[in-house]
């Protein structure tokens, strides 16, 4: 049987990203995710060029995995760097987190708004303000800002509740100079509880805003 190289290199290419860097298994290592970066990179490009048309497409394949490896490589390493300067410039109790592809800031409510109320407190805005600011600094991304609810009250109230609070945190970023078009803003009510609402601490967890960072290029 003879088997054509497209489709050798597309087998070879899936069968590796099950293989790729696991930056969470190497927390020492600082350049974990720009590495992850560019091995999927390279493995995404190897495969839309070997599946292309044409009689070059072993070429194709090799210089879209170099192509795809320079790109993945740069957002990894710009995720690695946005992600340091956040958390140095939080307060400890925001959870910053890099998913390789994107980063999610995490703000409790606590942190942001009283009780059933989407108005912001003055007084805890300078963390807002400082994600602003290095969202200026790295102004190649698009950003969601996503309000999140414990279960009490009715379903219908906090999807409202979680809204008008998405919509609060994302004029604040615009108002510190994020260009609007780069944002988003849509509440996710009791949805999508990380923690269990059974419980004082869980429903404290679930009373967040999550601004969630994706690279454009």
């Amino acid at each position: 049987m003879k088997f054509k190289t497209p489709v050798i290199i597309s087998t070879a290419a899936l069968m590796a990203l099950t293989a790729c860097v696991n930056p969470d298994a190497y927390p020492n290592d600082p350049n974990a995710r720009a590495k992850n970066g560019a091995i999927v990179g390279g493995l995404l490009g190897a495969v839309a060029g070997g599946t292309s048309k044409g009689d070059d497409r072993l070429a194709k394949a090799v210089i879209g995995g170099a192509l795809g490896a320079a790109v993945g490589g740069a957002i990894g390493s710009s995720l690695d760097a946005q992600a340091a300067d956040l958390r140095g410039s939080l307060s400890s109790n925001i959870g910053v987190t890099n998913n390789g592809s994107y980063l999610t800031v995490n703000m409790p409510q606590d942190l942001l708004f009283a009780s059933d109320s989407a108005n912001l407190r003055s007084d805890l805005t300078s963390d807002l303000r400082a994600v602003a600011a290095s969202l200026n600094r790295y102004p190649n991304s698009t950003i969601e800002v996503i309000g999140h609810t414990d279960n009490t009250a009715s379903a219908a109230y906090n999807q409202d509740l979680s809204q008008r609070r998405a919509s609060a945190v994302a004029n604040v970023l615009r108002d510190s100079g994020v260009p609007g078009g780069r944002i988003s803003a849509y509440g996710r009510g009791e949805d999508q509880p990380i923690a269990s609402n059974q419980t004082t601490s869980g429903r404290a967890q679930n009373r967040r805003v999550e601004i969630i960072i994706r690279p454009t290029r």
